[in-house]
């Protein structure tokens, strides 16, 4: 068996231990506003309509496809072109484009900042500058109006860096918080109050958003107005994880400015290579990638399959939404109560279990039966939170010491790297049967094949391997 490597270890004492666990779940609560508000419900229908307004402005660029139709109406956003980078294309498709962009870009950057935060002394640092530019980024989306669809394409694209980036970091300090039989318990509760966070604050959003006309606020002014409020609620919430976490990165070498980053493309090569002696946490990593495919494409369709397949209005749609956010949050909580007893693995599979009984259940549902949809929406948030906070746990216990970041670098990429597939089986089911019943159901694939995944890892083995103590209960 390994030796345990020296590295980042929790503080003895229990009280300052639980002072740092509570400031490290505010970041989950601080981060949320932006895959929510930003990403989820307000980015993609502004963004694509301020991009068509612009080529309305723009009859030149419009060519054979203008953005009016014969009577002078407005044509929907796929017959206006817009152009970036000499490349034209329907205004439709800005979001989908920029999705795929702010993805590769992540692949580029997230190796390195984890490599260079597990060399660094000055963790939190990282963490604070990553969190504050994408807050920065999502705030002044506020100033994206009147055709500057470029300048929301760019802020955008820092945001994603922000978020992706800082998500690494803060990964990277679970080890450094929670003992191996705490992490199971600590990460739950942190993804559960990141769920509330982001649903407390997409409610308020909402309740703003759909009273703007009583108000006196042009609609585009109120959707800008939630932009704002997502960047300041992530930067001011920031601040307590920064405050209460503490630094414990062993010193790597008299290293500042540009020879820390040059120190950390060092770093990330020794990783690559050594990380072929731990078989066992890759092919954990191989396993969640499947299922977490699955539980994003499920997340991001479902609005979709609600009004295309099942004939629901928007208002059912918004209230689905917050249905699941606040659910989680009660099931990312007794994820971690119910990994206490039966360990992490068990549970992530009774989990995958869940999540075959939830897609099975999409199928049945009537159109325009909203309760039945809405008890569909309660169990993807019983188990979306705590499937979530229990993979990145488990991982956690799997990783060598003082790599984390690295690791953790990995896991997000290979997140972002897989997640064309699920969608890519929807769409292809769904034109293939002309239902997106079938095409709702045949993404069963993935948990199905996650669930023996995950159940054919010798987990024990895989922490012995990586030099690390196992949890008391697994």
């Amino acid at each position: 068996m390994s030796t345990v490597p020296s590295g980042p270890s929790p503080t003895a004492d229990a009280r300052e231990r639980r002072r740092e666990q509570r400031g490290w779940y505010f970041y989950d609560w601080a981060n949320s506003t932006f895959y929510t508000s930003v990403i989820t419900v307000f980015g993609a229908l502004y963004m694509s309509t301020v991009a068509a307004e612009d080529a309305r402005t723009d009859t030149a660029r419009n060519g054979p496809r203008p953005c009016v139709g014969p009577d002078g109406a407005p044509n929907n956003l796929h017959n206006c072109d817009i152009s970036l980078f000499g490349l034209v294309f329907p205004a439709g498709s800005l979001w989908g484009y920029l999705l795929a962009a702010a993805t590769a870009i992540q692949v580029l950057v997230l190796p390195v900042t984890g490599a260079i935060a597990d060399r660094s002394q000055y963790k939190k640092r990282i963490l604070g500058f990553f969190a504050f530019l994408g807050s920065a980024a999502s705030a002044l989306l506020f100033f994206v109006a009147e055709g500057r669809w470029e300048l929301g394409v760019a802020l955008y694209m820092l945001g994603n860096i922000g978020y992706g980036a800082s998500l690494v970091t803060y990964y990277s300090f679970l080890p450094d918080i929670a003992t191996p039989d705490e992490r199971d318990s600590v990460s739950s509760k942190g993804w559960a109050f990141g769920y509330l966070g982001g649903g407390v604050a997409l409610a308020l959003q909402l309740g703003f958003f759909l009273g703007h006309e009583a108000l006196g606020i042009a609609e585009s002014t109120a959707v800008r107005i939630c932009f704002l409020s997502s960047g300041l609620w992530w930067a001011l919430f920031t601040v307590i994880p920064l405050r209460r976490l503490r630094e414990r990165q062993p010193p790597h070498g008299p290293e500042h400015g540009v020879s820390v980053v040059r120190g950390g493309f060092a770093e990330l090569r020794q990783t690559v290579r050594a990380a072929r002696a731990f078989p066992l946490t890759l092919a954990f990593l191989g396993a969640y990638l499947v299922y977490t495919d699955g539980i994003s494409t499920v997340v991001a369709v479902s609005a979709q399959y609600g009004k295309e397949e099942l004939r629901f209005d928007d208002e059912v749609l918004i209230a689905t939404i917050l249905v699941i956010q606040f659910v989680a949050y009660l099931g990312g909580m007794a994820h971690g109560l119910v990994a206490r007893r039966f360990g992490a693995k068990r549970t992530i599979l009774g989990s995958l279990v869940v999540w075959m009984g939830v897609l099975t259940a999409a199928y049945f549902v009537e159109a325009g039966a909203q309760f039945q949809f809405y008890g569909v929406a309660a169990g993807i948030g019983l188990v979306l939170g705590g499937t979530n906070a229990l993979s990145r746990s488990l991982y956690s216990q799997m990783i060598p010491a003082g790599k984390e970041a690295q690791y953790y670098s990995l896991y997000e990429i290979g997140e972002r790297g897989t997640s064309w597939l699920g969608p890519l089986v929807f769409a292809a089911v769904g034109q293939a049967t002309g239902s997106f019943r079938f095409a709702i159901v045949a993404l069963l694939v993935f948990f199905v094949a996650g669930f023996v995944l995950v159940a054919l890892v010798p987990v024990r083995r895989a922490i012995a391997a990586a030099g690390n103590r196992e949890p008391a209960v697994l």
